[in-house]
Parts: structure tokens; sequence; C-alpha cells
């Protein structure tokens, strides 16, 4: 979904390093070294950015760097021994962002529009014992569109190593706005950017695998299986700066915690998740969220979840957990 606009120019980071800015020229040199600063990831804190640096090996290959904290505030770790397996989409998330920026010549204004996200793992090899590891990642940008000399969007498929071990793989389908173009597209919901708007009490923290109340995205609704989307624009990491609509980031967290929901289980691992969204979620419209357990046994568990607001879809996702120990089930 759209990220906030935000300024990129070369500056210096805490290495001394040269950070590259956006440019529609081309970017780096194979063998170089670049910096992921938070404006070319689109986070206002440091210690929300995982990429690191990379290295372009080709014209649409790369290496990254990135690093999985297991004191994160929000991605941390969900039981006693493994770290959230959420934190690999949103690294894709930001390496993509990133890259499109400083390699592919997407201006520092553009809004970017995430059409789908796919994401398989092996929870039990996110190991809070290796949170010190640095993470490899093989970066292949694909379908690339291009506008002028700008972008148009792209995917970008990425596999995830860390201390030695292949732990997950991803892809996702990136799309580029620029703002006169996503004026003229958000002219008729002129939503006011970070406007708080009132919020239903959340479902208890731990049906939806969640340590404090303030993280959880949804509030009872009507029906079992059935949520309402829950919104807190002033979540330091869910809406890190002011947006005139729901991130999609939000709304992956809200499949997460509906799956979780409905299938009671505890710590509720995805080894594969998988989302396509096809239109913008507003902040002033009651958004429901429905899940439904397709599948569940020794193999594991699956459950569609679906998101609708003024009777238009607004997401689709579907969620296995793995069988992983110990997992424990709602009484």
């Amino acid at each position: 979904m759209p990220q906030p606009e935000s300024s990129i120019a070369p500056r210096e980071d805490q290495t001394g390093q040269r950070a590259s800015p956006a440019n529609a020229t081309g970017g780096s040199r194979p063998g170089d070294r670049t910096r992921v600063t938070t404006e070319l990831a689109h986070r206002p804190r440091a210690a929300d950015v995982f990429p690191i640096d990379w290295v372009r090996l080709c014209d649409v290959r790369f290496r990254v760097s990135a690093r999985w904290p297991a004191d994160h505030s929000f991605f941390g770790p969900v039981d006693d021994r493994r770290l959230d397996p959420m934190i690999v989409g949103e690294t894709l998330r930001q390496t993509s962002m990133a890259l499109a920026h400083a390699e592919f010549g997407a201006p520092a204004d553009t809004h970017f529009v995430m059409r789908d996200l796919e994401i398989s793992t092996d929870p039990d090899r996110l190991l809070l014992a290796d949170a010190a590891e640095p993470v490899t990642v093989d970066v292949v940008c694909s379908e690339v569109r291009r506008r002028g000399r700008g972008l148009n969007g792209m995917r970008t498929t990425m596999e995830f190593h860390r201390a030695g071990r292949l732990v997950a793989r991803g892809t996702g389908s990136t799309g580029c706005t620029s703002p006169a173009a996503y004026r003229r597209l958000r002219a008729r919901r002129p939503a006011v950017p970070g406007a708080r708007i009132p919020l239903p009490d959340p479902v208890s923290p731990e049906v939806v695998g969640r340590h404090r109340a303030a993280d959880v995205v949804l509030a009872p609704a009507d029906r079992p299986g059935s949520w309402l989307l829950r919104a807190s624009t002033g979540h330091p990491v869910l809406f890190p700066r002011p947006n005139d609509h729901v991130p999609g980031m939000v709304l992956f967290e809200a499949a997460r915690q509906a799956a979780t929901a409905a299938s009671g289980l505890l710590p509720f691992l995805p080894s594969e998740l998988a989302v396509s969204f096809s239109r913008y979620a507003e902040l002033d419209s009651l958004c429901r969220i429905d899940a439904e357990v397709l599948d569940k046994g020794e193999d594991g568990v699956t459950v569609r979840v679906s998101g609708r607001q003024d009777d238009e879809p607004v997401f689709a996702a579907t969620l296995t957990c793995a069988p992983t120990a110990p997992v424990r089930s709602l009484p």
C-alpha cells in the first residue's frame, strides 16, 4: 500500500559511508556497497530499519545485509525461542523501496503500492539465539516497468539466510505513483493525514498473540470469526508517519491476528503467507475482517482471512501455521 512521502538526499550515516540518493540515471556500480538510510526505507526511526546495506551484483540482482533484532518493540519475540516471522515481510517491503529509489530511479516523493506479498518461512530457524547473526538477502528484481527514466513498478523476489541456513523466501509486486497521480486518485476520499479516529476497545491481546493491547488491531464484531479493524494512527511502528489511509502493513498484521484468533493457536507462526490488496482501506469507515479455518490437522492449520469496507473487498490472505513445538491452543 502507499507509503507517506519522504525526502531523500545524500548524507553520511553513522558509519561515515556516503548514502546513495534517489536518482533516475542509474544506481550503484557492481561491487559498490550502499547503506540503507531511514529515508530510503521510509522509516523515521533507525531502530525500525532492518536492511543495513547492499551490493549490486548485476542490473537486477543485489545482495543485502540485514539485521533482525530480538528486542524489537513490535517485530520481536513471539515466545521464548523464536522471532516473529512477520519481520520477513517487513524486511522485504523496506528493501524493495530502498532499491526502487536508489537503483531504479523512483523519485523521493514516490507513493508505493504493494499489490501482493508472499512469504514462506521456517519458524524453527528464526531463533532468538541467532539474533546476533547477520541476515543475508539475495534479491532478484523482475517485471521492471519504466515511466520515462523513472520507475512504474517491479517485482522483488528474495531469499533470506542466517547462520548459514535458508530461513525464508518472499516475493512482492510494488507499484509506484507520483504525487500528482496520487492526489487525483485520492481526491474523492480527502481524509486528513494523521487524523485520530475513534478506536473501539481491542480484543484481549492473548487471543490474537500479542503482549500489549496497544499492538492489537482487531476489535470485537457481531459474530464469531469476524472482527472490526482497529487502526491506531498514533502507533509508532504501524503508523510511522501521518497517512490518509490504513497502511498495508496494518492489514498484514490484521490477517495474522485474525488467523491466530480463528485457529486458537498460540503462537500462530506463519510458515506460508500470501496476501493480495484490491483497494485502499480508509480511516473513516468500518472495515470488517473475516477469518475461516480451511484445514486443521497434523500438517498444520490454514486460515483464509479477508477484509471488506463499504461492501467492497480490501484484501484477501491465506496463512498456514506449520507444526512446530511448543504450540498451545487457547482454552
